[in-house]
């Protein structure tokens, strides 16, 4: 399994294979709001359901913290309504 990394402070999921990174970046828009802005994985990783993994984090981090997704991402949009959040 791929580890995925929770940076706080850099308001991220990260996950890094053979020296890439694939990452979803957030942003706190205020104590009950999450913009999820940007997913991307390089070439390198791609096929792989990273962006899933990530998207997955993401999601699972918010529920246990009671916030909602507001997704500027077309991917986090799109993954949301396919998993029902």
């Amino acid at each position: 399994m791929t580890d995925i990394i929770h940076d706080q402070q850099q308001q991220a999921f990260l996950c890094v294979v053979d020296g890439h990174e694939a990452r979803l970046r957030y942003r706190l828009l205020d104590q009950h709001q999450v913009d999820a802005y940007s997913t991307f994985v390089p070439g390198e990783l791609r096929g792989q359901g990273l962006a899933d993994k990530l998207a997955r984090a993401l999601f699972d981090w918010c529920q246990a913290q009671g916030l909602e997704i507001v997704p500027s991402c077309s991917y986090i949009e799109t993954w949301l309504r396919r998993h029902g959040g």
